[in-house]
């Protein structure tokens, strides 16, 4: 939060609201700041849940849990957060339709609190099933969350401030990824008499959102184009803008709901021409995004720092500072330098540093784990941005199903394949680091810049890569023929 308010421009600064702050603040708080906790998070108590798990067999069946056994149930506790991420992505497109963007990321709280319940009670319950089933709802969370949050924030940021309000995004998932880091101290509740607030803790930021993120507007564009409800899409925008006179905005939104009448689905999406390459983008970053060793570092933090030669007792405090340098990171740059630049930025500088690490000493190999942490923030401000400023309001909601069906899919094999990987020892940075540059490669030729654009320009340039403009003077049969194949691509704007 510090990096969004105090780092980001001034001019940008003067065009945020009280009220689109608090949606940013409080709708990042009990959405991506929940993700990105749980990711980290159960690094710190994983022996103590082992022993939990021990214990609890041990009373139950008499006998101690064979090793195969717990190795499973850990993996299944560790693993299962992307079953319900990809549940979660997979319900989202129907939630926003019929809730509301704000309204989904209000019920989604429910699914917060009632894992943190579960994950709390499950040691005095004496059931690491409650683990297992408190990680799974946790996974539909945030399944949900990272597509309804975007959405939400993208719809109801002007284009001036879209970047800076939609960082928020990917800010919070680092401050959650190094919140639990600091709570997972051994002098915080990094103990085993200690390990449940841990999970306790989840209720908080939940309690939060529900009490601030009712109060706000829905988004504008969701009253106006899918409800039809133009009054209170002008009075949400006039809360959200911090003015009476919207018409202009209003404006802007009703010529894009008058090309885009209906809300497609997913397979309309696939098969369409008109975004063909919005598609492939996303499905490109996300996945790209997920297979670039970023999860890998989440899931295996201690494990990476212990091969690379750093005493036990160091461990903890040294995954902290990776935490820091995420947050600082990615909060320095998205809205000064823009989202191609940094995406591109990002994976170029990752390829080239898993590159040298196969090859580095273990001094300099601990350095590049920090200067990979930094490189990895650089894309995650941009890859969730991305989404919702790709697609207009017709295609968003099954854009958002499939980009969050490929990132927890992607999220599954990482943590299932990464510990059979290890096997290649430092060679494994060689897979991350083609990864990595497939990336690059792909948004150096086809991503347009996005900044400040609105979403009838950038599906314009993206069709530029396709048809040829002409200067020609056309008769009225060949005027009629254009403009029906530029309308096919969904790039012809009310009015033009």
């Amino acid at each position: 939060i510090f990096s969004a308010l105090v780092l980001c421009p001034h001019k940008t600064k003067k065009h945020v609201t009280v009220c689109l702050m608090s949606a940013a603040i409080f709708g990042a708080l009990g959405s991506s700041f929940l993700y990105g906790y749980n990711l980290s998070v159960v690094n710190a108590p994983a022996e103590f849940i082992a022993n939990f798990t021990n214990k609890t067999w041990l009373e139950r069946y008499g006998m101690p849990i064979g090793d195969e056994t717990a190795d499973l149930l850990w993996s299944v506790t560790v693993s299962i957060l992307a079953i319900g991420g990809l549940l979660g992505a997979v319900v989202v497109k129907f939630l926003v339709q019929i809730l509301g963007r704000r309204g989904s990321l209000v019920v989604n709280s429910s699914f917060a609190l009632m894992a943190a319940l579960l994950l709390a009670l499950g040691e005095r319950a004496r059931s690491f099933e409650m683990l297992i089933i408190g990680r799974l709802i946790m996974g539909v969370h945030s399944g949900i969350a990272l597509s309804a949050l975007p959405m939400y924030l993208g719809e109801i940021s002007p284009k001036s401030s879209r970047g800076f309000i939609g960082q928020f995004h990917g800010i919070m998932i680092n401050v959650g990824v190094f919140t639990g880091q600091v709570l997972g101290l051994p002098d915080l509740l990094g103990q085993e008499s200690r390990w449940n607030f841990l999970f306790a803790f989840i209720a908080l930021p939940a309690l939060l959102q529900l009490s601030v993120l009712p109060f706000l507007p829905e988004s504008p564009r969701y009253l106006l184009m899918e409800r039809r409800d133009e009054a209170a899409a002008e009075k949400g925008l006039s809360r959200f803008l911090g003015r009476e006179d919207v018409s202009r905005e209003l404006e802007e939104v009703r010529a894009e709901s008058q090309n885009n009448l209906q809300v497609v689905s997913v397979l309309e999406l696939l098969r369409s021409p008109a975004v063909r390459w919005q598609v492939t983008t996303v499905i490109v970053t996300m996945t790209c995004y997920q297979l670039c060793g970023l999860n890998a570092l989440f899931f295996y933090t201690n494990e990476i720092l212990f091969d690379a030669g750093i005493e036990a007792s160091v461990v903890p405090y040294i995954a902290l500072c990776t935490g820091g340098i995420e947050i600082i990171s990615s909060g320095l740059l998205i809205e000064r330098v823009g989202r191609r630049p940094l995406l591109i930025l990002g994976f170029s500088g990752m390829a080239v540093g898993f590159s040298l690490s196969v090859w580095a000493p273990m001094q300099v190999f601990q350095h590049c784990v920090f200067t990979h942490v930094m490189l990895s923030s650089l894309p995650a401000g941009g890859v969730f941005i991305l989404t919702s400023e790709l697609f207009d309001q017709s295609y968003r909601p099954a854009a958002f199903m499939i980009g969050g069906t490929v990132l927890w899919l992607s999220n599954f094999t990482v943590g299932l394949v990464f510990p059979f990987l290890q096997a290649l020892s430092t060679y494994v940075f060689l897979v991350f680091a083609a990864v990595c540059t497939l990336a690059a490669v792909y948004l150096c030729l086809f991503l347009p810049e996005t900044k400040n654009k609105t979403f009838a320009d950038i599906s314009q340039s993206f069709a530029k890569k396709k048809i040829p403009l002409t200067t020609a003077r056309l008769d009225g049969q060949s005027l009629r023929r254009l403009k029906k194949k530029i309308r096919s691509y969904g790039c012809l704007s009310h009015g033009v």
